[in-house]
């Protein structure tokens, strides 16, 4: 049979994972509570600085999470889902921020135009404290690509603003706070040509804020323009000032490439100093894209070392699609880790691989077995009480086996996996992917996929070492805990009936509140 993935790889703007049953969508978001004190603002770096958590995207909460117990408030991420004519909701929404106080910071879609704002939200009650328009309109894609936030250790947020500038807004815990317009290539020549620039130049990944409040992003550009940049990637500097590189130009020693990959947050060394970038080239005929693996110099953006990627199955070029959000990870001895699609119809189940490099990226490592639109977490092995092994840490990847792609059966896991030994791969024993160390099932029957069940629906998921849990979205509209000690699903709270639609993020807050993002709304849940 004809598989959502097989589509788009000839190009096809359809849904690749059902991330929900298909029902109806969920009632409307409920209202907001009474507007709650302001809270006071407090110093200090942020629970959740932006996509996957931090710079090095390791998605690790440092509170204890509360338990799954109700859903304290909702909001609407998106004003005017445009569900599909089966229901499909295609749109990667954005990650919130924390702040150091618990303030929830929130892209918000504000209509059919792609249009988007930006939220700032009591996390406790869900009451609005400020928002800001944005002139930003999202890039064309064949799946709305995602729009970050991001905050830094002063408590200033970011977010993306025509012609690929960003708003910076102090004082993110406060009613009001002095807002600044940052272009990467002069303030003087945006004024010049402001429409032109407005239509010519577009954020296109993802925020990462560094510890010294660097802020770096990738954008696309037209051609020709008149600032005279090239779609590449930016080096914001805690003081406004600006440094871009080319794509093409950057990545020349490595291959041909045309522009970053869209939906891919670069990633931080833990020392601050190599920043890792994913770029890609247009479509072809067929609808692929090949790509690369880059690290840069995180103050200049001067190439370090760079690596085409490639499927570790038969040496091929891996897919490296605008759809996908997968976004390197850093580990927390710096290896590197990169999510890919196959190339070939139907091959590996249309799991991907995650691909694995050294920090220098100059050696290939043990790859995982799945890659696709997911960017794993880490969790420290002592969380897994049935751990043997010798790694300090490991992996969390969702694991889903597409019913209908291949030899897909439709039993779709999360997985943890020890990125320091290796077994045979499933699918193609003839290649050694990293070793499942412990595994869970969806828990609900999908009716479509006989014998199987519904998908894992996750881009990015929480891990909370203080319970020794997981955080993670269902295409069966609940939010589980995955307890890692006892390897089983111990919590689950249902958000909705259940919905197609791009995979989803869950972030951890003050006080241990769990959002998570489905059917374009925030759900906030805890006790």
């Amino acid at each position: 049979m004809t598989t959502r993935r097989d589509l788009l790889r000839y190009g096809v703007p359809i849904l690749l994972t059902g991330c929900g049953g298909g029902g109806a969508p969920s009632p409307a978001p409920s209202p907001a509570p009474a507007p709650a004190p302001v809270p006071t603002p407090v110093p200090g770096p942020p629970l959740w600085s932006g996509y996957a958590g931090s710079a090095q995207h390791q998605a690790i909460s440092g509170v204890a999470t509360q338990a799954l117990a109700r859903v304290l408030w909702t909001t609407p991420v998106d004003l005017a889902p445009p569900y599909r004519a089966g229901g499909e909701l295609l749109i990667h929404y954005g990650s919130p921020a924390i702040t150091a106080t618990g303030t929830v910071l929130l892209p918000v879609r504000t209509g059919s135009g792609n249009g988007v704002r930006l939220e700032a939200r009591v996390g406790t009650t869900g009451a609005l404290l400020w928002q800001q328009d944005s002139a930003y309109v999202l890039p064309t894609s064949s799946w709305t690509p995602s729009c970050s936030v991001a905050v830094d250790a002063n408590n200033r947020v970011y977010f993306p603003e025509s012609g690929g500038r960003l708003l910076r807004r102090d004082a993110a815990d406060s009613a009001t706070g002095t807002l600044v317009r940052l272009c990467f290539y002069g303030d003087a020549v945006y004024a010049a040509d402001a429409a032109g620039l407005d239509a010519a130049v577009q954020v296109c990944t993802p925020l990462t804020v560094g510890a010294d409040g660097s802020v770096y992003f990738g954008f696309m550009a037209t051609p020709t323009n008149s600032a005279n940049v090239r779609s590449g990637f930016v080096r914001i500097a805690a003081d406004g000032s600006g440094t871009w590189v080319g794509a093409t130009a950057v990545a020349a020693p490595i291959g041909a490439f045309d522009k970053p990959a869209m939906n891919a947050a670069p990633a931080l060394s833990a020392d601050g100093l190599t920043l890792y970038v994913a770029v890609n080239t247009q479509p072809d005929g067929t609808g692929l894209q090949n790509g690369a693996i880059l690290a840069l110099d995180a103050a200049t953006l001067a190439l370090k070392q760079g690596r085409t990627l490639r499927e570790p199955s038969a040496g091929a070029l891996a897919y490296v699609t605008d759809s996908s959000t997968a976004s390197p990870l850093v580990g927390p001895d710096g290896d590197v880790y990169y999510g890919v699609l196959q190339n070939v119809r139907n091959d590996h189940n249309g799991r991907g691989w995650l691909l694995h490099f050294d920090a220098g990226l100059t050696m290939d490592k043990t790859p995982g077995s799945f890659g696709w639109d997911d960017t794993p977490s880490v969790v420290a092995a002592s969380l897994v009480s049935s751990y043997t092994g010798s790694s300090s840490y490991l992996l969390l990847s969702k694991y889903n086996n597409y019913y209908g792609a291949g030899t897909g059966d439709g039993q779709n896991k999360m997985a943890v996996l020890d990125p320091n030994a290796a077994q045979p791969d499933f699918i193609t024993p003839g290649v050694q992917v990293m070793k499942e160390v412990i595994t869970v099932l969806g828990p609900t029957p999908d009716p479509t996929t006989p014998g199987g069940v519904h998908e894992w629906c996750v881009n990015t998921a929480a891990v909370d070492p203080a319970t020794a849990s997981v955080l993670m979205n269902s295409e069966d509209g609940v939010l589980y805990g995955w307890d890692l000690r006892a390897n089983r699903l111990s919590e689950s709270l249902r958000l909705n009936a259940g919905l197609g639609q791009a995979y989803t993020p869950t972030v951890v807050g003050r006080g241990g509140i769990v959002y998570a993002i489905n059917n374009a709304t925030l759900n906030a849940a805890g006790s």
